[in-house]
């Protein structure tokens, strides 16, 4: 790099000039979409965002379910549990009473009872039946949930500068903003977003990611020269999964939790609907800074500049002097060695 062009890059690329505050940012968010499922254990049922949405609201964040296993009417008693290695059995000897395994449904009562007409299972007092994580994803509800949309409302602040905006541009009118789908291309500033999209723009399947579930990251970048008029300030979309997805060493893929709605019968028993909720969480990121001119990063920019200058002076100056190989032909021509004036006239007045 030529002298000087790495101060000059400092200053005048990297905006040297100027103070630099980060951003402070809050985000809400609000989905919209409805489907339809038709299951032999629901039956026919619609889904809208109250029920896909959880909970209604996070803090720059939202869980959008894409797949489900439900078991309904639960109610507390006495039930055999799910066929596995450890819950099989022949007779009340291999069910240890008392015993509550890590992920067994509830406390084993000791005896050995028929979960159908072939298997026998150890019976544990829970809420009952209790839930068979192996059933089928809903195909229909997954295929709808792509196509589910996404606002995301944003508005920043810099305190340095007391300046702040938002993503809703002011060339956004209500009319835009009902019909607008985020496309980097064409609508770069709608902050709508089509499921299925923000999955596609990261690199992913929507309906691989829908069945297990995960995490996907919206980022929006800020980054604002205020020497220049406001209007230029303007956010960047970009997306990515946050999840760790290793084909190699797949353990525990996905993002899902359980929860339950409550309610009463006729008869006045307790009882609940049990959702495993697999989805998508998606997480706002806001990032970003802004500068503008301000007279002292200038001037300790410009002392930096010259002290830096100074310093490779004298660098280059050992290393070519005292470390190469032809430092002496170096030293020889950046040297002029001359006779003392004086010492040169003495001379001449003694002959």
């Amino acid at each position: 790099m030529v002298r000087g062009q790495k101060p000059r890059w400092v200053f005048v690329w990297e905006k040297g000039y100027q103070e630099v505050d980060s951003v402070v940012s809050s985000v809400t968010t609000k989905a919209k979409g409805v489907t339809m499922t038709n299951s032999s254990k629901l039956g026919f049922r619609i889904w809208d965002v109250a029920d896909y949405v959880i909970p209604a609201q996070e803090e720059n964040s939202l869980f959008i379910m894409t797949n489900m296993i439900i078991t309904v009417n639960q109610s507390q008693g006495l039930c055999p549990e799910i066929p596995d290695k450890t819950t099989m059995c022949d007779s009340d000897a291999d069910c240890a009473p008392g015993s509550a395994g890590t992920h067994s449904s509830g406390i084993a009562t000791g005896k050995c009872v028929p979960f159908n007409e072939t298997l026998k299972t150890c019976e544990v007092a829970a809420w009952c039946p209790v839930e068979d994580d192996a059933q089928v994803p809903e195909p229909a509800f997954l295929k709808a949930a792509e196509n589910f949309t996404l606002l995301v409302k944003n508005n920043i602040w810099y305190p340095k500068f007391n300046f702040s905006k938002r993503n809703i541009l002011p060339n956004i009118t209500t009319t835009y903003l009902k019909t607008c789908i985020y496309d980097a291309k064409t609508d770069p500033f709608c902050p709508i977003f089509r499921l299925g999209k923000i999955v596609e723009h990261a690199g992913h399947s929507f309906q691989d990611m829908a069945v297990e579930g995960g995490i996907m990251g919206i980022q929006i970048r800020w980054d604002c020269n205020l020497d220049r008029a406001a209007s230029l300030c303007l956010p960047r979309y970009s997306f990515r999964r946050l999840d760790t997805r290793d084909m190699d060493h797949n353990v525990s893929p996905g993002y899902n939790f359980r929860f339950a709605k409550y309610y009463n019968d006729q008869a006045g028993t307790e009882r609940r609907t049990l959702i495993k909720a697999y989805g998508i969480r998606f997480d706002i990121i806001v990032f970003g800074k802004a500068g503008k001119f301000d007279i002292i990063p200038t001037m300790i920019n410009i002392g930096s500049g010259l002290a830096l200058l100074g310093v490779a002076t004298v660098l280059c100056d050992v290393i070519v002097l005292y470390c190469m190989k032809k430092r002496y032909y170096y030293r020889e021509k950046k040297y002029k060695y001359v006779e003392d004036y004086e010492q040169g006239l003495g001379s001449e007045m003694d002959h």
